[in-house]
């Protein structure tokens, strides 16, 4: 029923994300991503902040949810400069709340420190994602990259559910394996070099990809893993129930999040 459940969200799901890239303009992308930014910091704060003595502040989720908005919809200017003003704003805000609870909490830079790392995890991942689109291409490399995501997660899952032996990381994730790793990354170098072949009709540039295929299933497990570590620390199995058969909204994005800003490096600096 569980994997029913995740197969009938995708279908319904894919084919909007695929509508909403294709014809549909850099804002409503970002629009579609500050959403998706705004869930996934709910869920984030919620995580890791569950352990604390103090509850987290009603100001800090409201800071967080409007600094995720900005940074996504900024990236539309396509002006790092903005990204770091609002950085730099989210952390004046962030001082004048801590001058403001000091007092009666001293434990209050635990509770900073937690979200300038949350935003720098998620908003500042995703908004890299309006950078992406406005590259020669950008719509199929999301597309492509999103595809090599897909082949990752379900070539580890497969892999380690019929030839998983050694754990990967036992204290983290205990069901994940070597051999699911090595599957998802051996199925995303294949996929992506396919697809790149596909999408650009171009053998020399899908060969050149191969390196990118690798270093995106990678940072992909890695982030999977991380976001695991989060949850394990917590004491919680999924971020949220959001999307059915799938978890939460962080559950759905932890792979890309780390993916995103190496294929915008391999983009900008590699190809």
């Amino acid at each position: 029923m569980q994997h029913f459940k995740r197969w009938v969200t995708a279908l319904i799901l894919v084919p909007i994300l695929l509508w909403i890239l294709i014809k549909g303009s850099t804002l409503l992308l970002a629009a579609l991503v500050s959403i998706v930014a705004i869930f996934a910091m709910r869920e984030y704060l919620r995580i890791i902040l569950r352990n604390d003595e103090v509850p987290v502040s009603k100001t800090i989720k409201v800071i967080s949810y409007i600094v995720s908005m900005t940074l996504i919809v900024s990236a539309c200017l396509g002006s790092w400069e903005v990204l770091f003003l609002i950085l730099a704003m989210n952390l004046l805000a962030l001082s004048v709340f801590v001058l403001s609870r000091f007092a009666s909490n001293h434990a209050i830079f635990d509770t900073i420190a937690k979200q300038v790392l949350g935003v720098i995890y998620i908003p500042v991942s995703l908004s890299l994602l309006v950078f992406i689109k406005e590259l020669d291409g950008g719509t199929f490399w999301i597309i492509w990259m999103l595809i090599v995501n897909f082949a990752n997660d379900t070539g580890a899952f497969y892999t380690g559910t019929f030839f998983g032996k050694r754990a990967l990381a036992p204290n983290i994730s205990p069901n994940k394996t070597i051999e699911g790793s090595l599957g998802g990354i051996a199925a995303s170098v294949g996929i992506g070099f396919i697809f790149c072949w596909i999408f650009f009709n171009d053998l020399s540039l899908a060969f050149l990809v191969i390196p990118a295929c690798f270093l995106l299933a990678v940072a992909g497990q890695i982030g999977d893993l991380f976001e695991s570590a989060m949850k394990r620390a917590s004491g919680i199995k999924d971020s949220g129930r959001i999307l059915p058969g799938h978890g939460g909204m962080l559950d759905r994005i932890d792979g890309l999040l780390l993916a995103i800003p190496v294929l915008y490096v391999y983009l900008v600096f590699v190809l």
